[in-house]
């Protein structure tokens, strides 16, 4: 399944839980993706537009006259109108107890499963960051050494105070993320070098600009770094072709980085239609 984060606590016994079983050609959403319908409420998308408001029609109706499950076969031009122009197969079946414990179960596999971000620096952009990711399927760490400068984040976002934040890089799993925004160029330095030299992270970016980044690529080849070692290092974050420097916006940039980066090849889409909601996503 493709379940944005706590699907189950929005879903009671007797929900609708709709879930594409079939994707032929071009479709909004993969295999598995997943959504519950109440009388009242959604959680969960299978990707919007006509084929949502169709399969939530039909779930409430079945909510209505006790039916218990449904199969539907649509093909998305000729009968939703939408431009995508494949072809899926919807499962409506109405949750049960195991539903919800196999939801669960689920939600746990994926949260433990997910990439790993630490971000080191809990200032105006490393909070901006926190927030933007907070939502997405990563788990995400904030690392700072001040009192009070990690409090009032979501709680998707785990915050550490350390000292010394380059212990986290040597103990941070193969695969990690690092970027990397502290209040102090040398402090950023030293994370920048312990991040590189373990040789297995998935991205290592770091706040600056192109002069912060010369100044650290001449001390790193001075004590001997390589320079096809230094090609991984990504400085500054969120690219030079918006001008914009506003906190928000280099995290946005960055957060799109960071979705490339760790998402990039494997066909993940579970960052979408997260919780409750009142609308629907644009037609696909």
């Amino acid at each position: 399944m493709s379940l944005p984060p706590f699907l189950s606590e929005h879903l009671r016994p007797g929900a609708i839980l709709v879930t594409l079983t079939r994707a032929a050609g071009s479709t909004p959403r993969e295999v598995g993706a997943t959504m519950a319908v109440s009388h009242g409420a959604t959680a969960g998308t299978i990707g919007g537009g006509q084929l949502e408001f169709h399969c939530i029609d039909i779930a409430r109706q079945m909510l209505a006259s006790g039916e218990r499950e449904r199969s539907l076969d649509i093909p998305l031009g000729p009968q939703m109108g939408q431009c995508c122009g494949g072809r899926v197969t919807v499962s409506l079946k109405r949750a049960a107890a195991a539903d919800l414990a196999m939801l669960i179960a689920h939600e746990k596999a994926e949260t433990a499963s997910r990439p790993a971000i630490l971000i080191f620096g809990a200032g105006h952009t490393g909070r901006a960051l926190a927030q933007a990711l907070a939502p997405l399927p990563f788990a995400t760490t904030l690392i700072d050494d001040r009192d009070g400068a990690m409090d009032g984040l979501p709680a998707a976002i785990t915050c550490i105070r350390m000292g010394d934040p380059v212990a986290a890089v040597d103990t941070a799993r193969a695969g990690c993320a690092f970027v990397i925004l502290s209040h102090s160029h040398a402090l950023d330095y030293r994370l920048a070098e312990a991040a590189l030299a373990r040789g297995d992270a998935a991205y290592v970016g770091m706040i600056g600009s192109a002069t912060k980044r010369a100044r650290f690529q001449a001390g790193f080849l001075r004590a001997g770094g390589r320079s096809e070692v230094l090609a991984r290092l990504t400085c500054p974050i969120g690219g030079g072709d918006v001008a914009d420097k506003r906190p928000e916006v280099i995290a946005a940039l960055t957060a799109a980085e960071l979705v490339r980066s760790l998402l990039g090849g494997s066909g993940v889409s579970d960052n979408a239609g997260m919780g409750e909601r009142a609308g629907h996503d644009a037609a696909a």
